[in-house]
Parts: structure tokens; sequence; C-alpha cells
């Protein structure tokens, strides 16, 4: 029961469920873009990031100075069915549509030297 309490408490936060639903359905996400995306500073989205892979919920990937993130593959029943739960619990949530929009217009920008 640890892992199913750790992932509820990972995802009781706003922010934290936010970017899971962004990664669910939009797959692997660069960090700069899923600020954008929740109009937060990438610092923010950062520490929430690393919360959910302290909990196990995404895993990273680097590519030059960008990091992304995506979910980890379900490792049981009960993740397979809480991701098909956020699949269809929240796809119509407004806030998520706005964050879906904001994604959609998001980029990310070369660093300046």
């Amino acid at each position: 029961m640890q892992r199913e309490a750790s992932l509820f408490k990972a995802l009781s936060d706003t922010t934290r469920l936010r970017l899971a639903s962004l990664l669910l359905f939009n797959g692997e996400t660069c960090v700069c873009m899923l600020s954008q995306a929740l109009n937060e500073p990438n610092f923010k989205i950062s520490r929430h990031l690393g919360v959910m892979r302290a909990a196990g919920l995404v895993q990273a990937r680097r590519e030059g100075t960008w990091m992304h993130y995506k979910l980890v593959e379900p490792r049981c029943s009960f993740e397979q069915y809480f991701q098909e739960f956020l699949r269809k619990g929240l796809m119509d949530h407004p806030a998520l549509k706005e964050d879906f929009d904001n994604l959609s217009k998001a980029s990310c920008a070369e660093p300046k030297a």
C-alpha cells in the first residue's frame, strides 16, 4: 500500500496533478514547455517534477540544456487503472483545456550565450 499512498500524496497538489495530466496526454515534454503551459516559472515546475520523480511517477531525460519528463509506464494494475481514471476523468476539465491550449503555443528557446 505504500506505493499507492505515495502516488496519491504526490498528486495531492494541484500543480502536480496538472503536470501528470499534461504528461499523460502529451507524452514526453520539456520543462520549459510545461512551465509555459501552466504559466509558472521553470524552477517551480522543476521542483514539482522532482517530487513526482521521487515518488516514482515520472522519469527524466536530459537533452543538452533541457530536461524532458514523461510518466513512467504503469508497473501494476493500480497504476494502470489510475492513469485511465485521469485520462477519462480529467480530459474535459476546463483548467486542463487551458493548459493544453497553452502547451500547443509553447516552445523552447535556445539559451543565450
